[in-house]
């Protein structure tokens, strides 16, 4: 009798997008390990079960995605959990607010637009960031998670390179990314906040995902380099040493 998979998303007390990237069929038809690789919003507001449920996952490494403003806000050090900070400043947000407290318009439209340069610029200016977490998961097999403050955009590509780094389906690739409009849920307090400075409609395409918002990524990634395979290769370093090195690791069989 075949055992269910494990559960994809963790209900981790003081997160809501806390979720296992395993079990998605990569090279070769060999899946994913489960309980390895996480993916997340921030860690900060965790609670004591939620630090113990952490730790009983064996998670004692996490790669945080977020600010220099985000870690001194919502700061966190957790006995057992060697955290490295991979920083890629929040632009789209902070552009948003800008144009709107100078006295502009913005409208849903140009929040897409926004959040289309956000991830172009994941792929042309962040590059350093993505390639050190792959560093990371190459230096040894203890569980990881990575995450930013929602764990939607900047977890989002990162997720994206490494089950594509996986020989993960586009389409399990993008149905991953999507699961954070299932799961992410926006603290009161900040959507209280955030709900007097900005029309809910905008709000909706900066606190959500959409297929568009990672296929910008996906096509400045073929205009400027060529492909995903050279990308990963030329840019996230991973020659076929590395890349043999990381399925070894990351897949079952």
């Amino acid at each position: 009798m075949t055992s269910p998979a494990p559960s994809r998303h963790i209900a981790l007390p003081g997160t809501t997008n806390f979720r296992d990237l395993g079990g998605y069929r990569g090279h070769q038809g060999r899946s994913v390990r489960w309980r390895v690789l996480f993916r997340s919003d921030h860690l900060a507001d965790l609670t004591p079960e939620g630090v113990q449920a952490l730790h009983g996952l064996g998670v004692r490494r996490s790669a945080d995605f977020r600010g220099a403003q985000e870690r001194r806000v919502d700061a966190y050090a957790w006995d057992g959990l060697h955290t490295h900070a991979l920083t890629v400043e929040p632009t789209v947000v902070q552009k948003a607010f800008a144009l709107i407290h100078a006295g502009g318009s913005l409208t849903a439209a140009d929040s897409v637009a926004l959040m289309q340069e956000t991830y172009r610029h994941f792929v042309r200016d962040n590059t350093a960031q993505f390639a050190q977490l792959f560093q990371l998961l190459l230096e040894d097999e203890v569980p990881t998670v990575f995450h930013c403050t929602a764990g939607k955009d900047r977890t989002g590509w990162a997720a994206a390179l490494i089950l594509e780094a996986l020989g993960v389906a586009r389409a399990d690739i993008e149905h991953d990314y999507l699961l954070t409009n299932q799961f992410y849920q926006r603290p009161a307090a900040m959507a209280a906040r955030a709900a007097q400075a900005m029309p809910q409609d905008i709000l909706d395409v900066l606190w959500r995902v959409q297929p568009s918002f990672l296929a910008s990524a996906y096509d400045m990634v073929e205009r400027e380099h060529g492909g995903m395979q050279r990308y990963l290769r030329e840019v996230m370093q991973l020659d076929e040493h590395a890349l043999h090195a990381l399925r070894a690791r990351y897949l079952q069989g």
